[in-house]
């Protein structure tokens, strides 16, 4: 119990963190979709989606699995400070050479994507982020080893503090300064670019700044390399490369692919992959949970490894953050007339046929990384990444021939095709390796109910247009999701101290 704790107390400050600074750039999503509500908006919105899939692509080559790596040689007595100085003279030495290669192919980079040829270097402001942000992996996992959360906190949230003030500042404020003032030097600027260009620059700023701010973390760096620790490191984390590469296939290639493969001018193109990020957007508060448990769920399951119990104790956390993604789930599919209103008006198209699939993807996809445990304390990286390619694949494989067809929707389907295929293969596959007692047929409960009242709402909104019934039904339905949870855990749950005091 005390284990479990420890991981709740983590992953409510990991969580707030998480929460804060994804709520506050879902607030850029809302702000950017009303601002740039306009076809041409759309257009630079789905030019940034586009590059912005690009970037969590290239930064999975670029981090090369390290932060796993190092919470792993935390946890088996490897030397601190010589893992701190060799993880992250190898990321210097390894950024300076990919993104000096990335730079000089700027252009043809530019073409390959659709970018507008004028601006090449929005490839070097990407790159820019890429290469800071990958930086400041080591650090901020430093943080997370050594149990400090509130830093960690504090730092992400001032960093996206910066990003919506200087979102702001370029797309709302700018634009009337500038027609207040046309003939002076930041107007002259200001012209030279894009809005695509200037959410770009925008998170380039917060990555300068998130950076600086985790000063205290990495100036204590030297040119320390342990050769003999660095192979051993590199030879355990080299399969997250292509389980890294593999992940990001299935969460943005669909929106590289709608951009290339929908059968319709460029313009139409990137408009539909601005409306489908900005919905893909509205599974906040699933991807907000699974986020804050990844980043408290990593160095809890190293330190538990040793444990004659741990499986015990990996069951028990699968059945509440099952328990959780449900809540997750039905917090946003049963309020889709409120949360539709996050995206700008011309971003609405097809939000309540979209959304719930994502949804879905997104819970196959939490209970996929935590069945992804046992692969990672066994040191099987490799298995890992056999699941991780056969995603997708299935990803690639579906997209290239329902996109054309289908559009958004293929999309869609084959997230949540690929995700809960990976997350079947990995129960079966770790149950034979690493059997961990699930409470299955509780679980796949939970599911089913969760979809049943899904179901039933969208059997209510077929019948009614009338949002104050829809959304009263959904309450009915949320709550009566919440005290079946009670009644089938009220023994657990009234073991926790907070919840014993009110529950007799």
């Amino acid at each position: 119990m005390a284990s479990l704790k420890k991981l709740a107390g983590q992953t409510v400050w990991y969580g707030l963190s998480n929460i804060v600074a994804r709520f506050l750039n879902y607030i850029l999503t809302p702000l950017i979709t009303y601002l740039l509500n306009t076809p041409k908006g759309q257009v630079d919105y789905g030019d940034y989606s586009v590059l912005y899939a690009g970037i969590s692509f290239i930064n999975i080559i670029y981090t090369y699995g390290l932060e796993t790596a190092y919470f792993r040689f935390s946890s088996t007595g490897t030397d601190q400070k010589k893992l701190f100085q060799t993880s992250f003279t190898s990321l210097l030495v390894t950024t300076s050479i990919l993104s000096t290669t990335l730079i000089l192919l700027r252009v043809p980079i530019s073409n390959f994507i659709g970018l507008d040829i004028a601006h090449p270097e929005y490839i070097i402001w990407c790159v820019g982020i890429i290469a800071i942000d990958t930086m400041a992996t080591i650090p901020f996992a430093r943080l997370r080893q050594e149990g400090r959360p509130k830093k960690y906190a504090f730092t992400r949230v001032a960093g996206i503090f910066v990003n919506i003030f200087l979102t702001v500042f370029f797309i709302y404020y700018s634009p009337m300064y500038v027609a207040r003032h046309p003939n002076t030097g930041y107007a002259h600027w200001y012209a030279q670019y894009t809005n695509t260009g200037f959410l770009l620059l925008a998170n380039l700023l917060q990555s300068v700044i998130t950076f600086l701010l985790l000063w205290k973390e990495w100036k204590v760096f030297r040119f320390d390399f342990d050769s003999s620790l660095w192979k051993k490191i590199i030879a355990y984390s080299s399969p997250m490369i292509i389980v890294g590469l593999g992940g990001m296939v299935n969460e943005t290639i669909d929106r590289i692919m709608l951009r290339k493969m929908l059968p319709v001018s460029a313009d139409a193109a990137k408009t539909a992959v601005g409306i489908y990020s900005a919905n893909y957007k509205l599974a906040i508060f699933i991807t907000l949970f699974i986020q804050a448990f990844k980043m408290s769920a990593e160095p809890f399951f190293f330190g538990q490894a040793g444990d004659k119990d741990a499986p015990k104790t990996y069951a028990r956390v699968m059945k509440w953050f099952v328990i959780t993604l449900c809540i997750a789930f039905l917090s946003t599919a049963l309020y889709l007339d409120v949360w539709q209103y996050l995206n700008g008006s011309g971003y609405r198209k097809d939000v309540f046929g979209i959304v719930p699939i994502l949804l879905g993807a997104n819970v196959a996809l939490g209970i996929y990384y935590n069945l992804s445990v046992w692969y990672k304390i066994t040191n099987k990286m490799h298995i890992g990444m056999y699941i991780t390619l056969i995603g997708a694949a299935i990803t690639l494989v579906l997209n290239y021939f329902f996109i054309p067809k289908y559009g958004m929707y293929a999309c869609a389907w084959t997230t949540l095709i690929a995700y809960a295929t990976m997350m079947i293969i990995s129960y079966y596959w770790g149950q034979k390796e690493y059997p961990v007692p699930y409470s299955v047929k509780k679980l796949l409960s939970y599911l089913t109910v969760m979809l049943l009242l899904f179901m039933l709402q969208k059997g209510i909104c077929a019948l009614t247009h009338v949002v104050v019934i829809r959304l009263l039904s959904g309450t009915v339905l949320f709550s009566l999701f919440l005290s079946l949870v009670y009644k089938a855990e009220s023994k657990e749950l009234k073991n926790i101290p907070f919840i014993r005091k009110y529950v007799r």
